[in-house]
This record gives C-alpha cells, sequence and structure tokens, in this order.
C-alpha cells in the first residue's frame, strides 16, 4: 500500500537495492523513503545485514587413506557499503561460499594423517577463513567466523579406534594389576620369612630354657640327695615327664594320638638314646 503512494518502508538490518528504470541508483538504509514508481523508481530486492551461518559437509581423504567427514561453519554477513556488490555479483553466495570451502579442505587434509587432522583443525579453519576472507570481499561479503566444528571418521574406522584405545587401556590395566599382585606376594613372603624367623627364635629359647632348668634340677638334686650321679637324675626326669605327657594323652577326650606298643622299661632304652647323643654333642670337634 505505501509504494502505490510512493513511500518505502526499510526494516531495520536491511537495506533495499533501488533502481531507476532497471538501473541501480542506490543503496536505500533502514527507514522511510519516498520512491516515486510513475518515476522509473522501484526496488530491486532487499538484503539483510545479520550474520548468517552456514554448515559445510565436506567428505575427504587423509594422508593414511582413512576417508573422513569435516563439518566447517561459516559465519558472514553482507557490509552495508558494498551493498551493491553483494546483491548483484553473485546469484547464490551460500554455493559459492560452499566451494572455496571444500577446496580449502580438500587441499589440506590429504596432506595429513587422521590424527593429526584432529590435532590441528584449528589450522585447517585459519586456511579456510584465510581463503574466503580474500574471495569473498570482492563480492562484499565479511567472513567473521570459521569453525571446525567436527571431524567424522567412517564408522568402521572409528570402531577401530575405540577398540584400539580400550585394547591400551586394558594392557595398562593388566600390567598394574600384575604389579600390584606382585608386591601382595613379596609382601606376604617377607611376613612369612620374618613369622618364620621369630618362631625359630621361640623354640630355640624354648629348648635353651628347658635345658638350662634340667642342668639346675640335676645339680640341685646331686646336692641335696647325697650319692646320686647325673644319670639317676636324668632317668627320674624321663620317667616322669613319661608318665605326664601319658596323663595328659589320657585327660583330652579330643586327642588323636597313634600308640606304638612298647613297655616302662622302653624309658630306660630312650633316656640311654638322650644320653649318647648328648655325650655325642659334647664331645663333637667345635
Amino acid at each position: 500500500m505505501g509504494q502505490a503512494f510512493g513511500c518505502l518502508q526499510v526494516d531495520q538490518s536491511n537495506v533495499a537495492i533501488k533502481e531507476n528504470f532497471g538501473k541501480f541508483a542506490d543503496v536505500l538504509e533502514p527507514g522511510c523513503h519516498f520512491l516515486p514508481w510513475c518515476l522509473g523508481s522501484q526496488v530491486a530486492g532487499y538484503l539483510s545485514l545479520r550474520v548468517q551461518q552456514l554448515d559445510v559437509h565436506c567428505e575427504t581423504k587423509t594422508k593414511d587413506n582413512v576417508f573422513v567427514t569435516v563439518v566447517a561453519s561459516i559465519q558472514y554477513r553482507a557490509l552495508a557499503e558494498k551493498a551493491s556488490d553483494a546483491f548483484y555479483k553473485l546469484s547464490n553466495t551460500r554455493e559459492q561460499i560452499q566451494a572455496y570451502v571444500f577446496d580449502v579442505i580438500r587441499a589440506s587434509v590429504p596432506k595429513l594423517n587422521l590424527d593429526d587432522v584432529f590435532e590441528q583443525k584449528n589450522d585447517i579453519a585459519k586456511s579456510v577463513e584465510q581463503e574466503l576472507e580474500k574471495a569473498m570481499s570482492m563480492y562484499g561479503y565479511e567472513i567473521v567466523q570459521t569453525l571446525i566444528v567436527d571431524i567424522e571418521p567412517d564408522v568402521h574406522v572409528k570402531r577401530a579406534m575405540n577398540e584400539i584405545n580400550a585394547a591400551s587401556r586394558m594392557r595398562v590395566a593388566a600390567n598394574e594389576k600384575a604389579e600390584a599382585e606382585k608386591i601382595l606376594q613379596i609382601k606376604h613372603a617377607e611376613g612369612d620369612a620374618e613369622s618364620k624367623y621369630l618362631a625359630g627364635l621361640g623354640i630355640a629359647r624354648q629348648r635353651q630354657a628347658i635345658v638350662d632348668g634340667l642342668r639346675d634340677s640335676v645339680l640341685a638334686f646331686s646336692v641335696n640327695v647325697p650319692g646320686t650321679t647325673a644319670k639317676d637324675v636324668m632317668d627320674m626326669v624321663l620317667v616322669t615327664q613319661y608318665f605326664d605327657t601319658m596323663k595328659e594323652i589320657g585327660a583330652s577326650s579330643k586327642s588323636s594320638s597313634v600308640f606304638i606298643p612298647h613297655g616302662p622299661g622302653a624309658v630306660r632304652d630312650i633316656s640311654s638314646q638322650i644320653r649318647d647323643g648328648l655325650l655325642q654333642a659334647q664331645n663333637a670337634p667345635q
């Protein structure tokens, strides 16, 4: 209705392209403008000055022959001072930008291995931005930002990479587990050795105390009972210990013992064997 009376409204963040009889005349900024259509003035179209975003999915191959899909996000906008170039010089801005992105990515990624592509994605984005800025500036567009937002290898390659990573972590875990078991075994062996050493000391001290007690008993008995010899005292001690042992075995209801046929006279043989053993030990060369 406004154009019928020669008035035109241009919204904020937009510009209108004015033509006179089909020839470019002016760029109309936001606001109200007088447009006498009867004098051949008309609006050829509108151009947005807002930042726009284009996501480009580019499939390419790396140096180690792995196909990947690189997703680049391009943010761009038309320049108000070059609105005529942006409106007239390009018929399809998005396809033009996409073509430049394909060209740069497919020239950069094949020079890199797959792992390097992930590590150098910022360098790839910078290369794309520089090429786009140089190419699109002559068409009245500014490249605000270029981002490589995703790198997607082939699904089979991705699965293989995950399996390699999982195997590597399992190998590290197995090494750590084996090292922990080794430490436990070493500590257990050290504890067992220490326990046996202390048990040996206890047995040695026990036997030493028994020997000392027997010696003191023999000496005391020989002094207090005139006419007795050490042999008589040892025989009496052995007989006493023999009967004490038999008493303890008989008093226990849960004992499991193996009895060998013998008589009281066997104690004399036992005492003779012990005495001979002690005498041999005393006469042994040091």
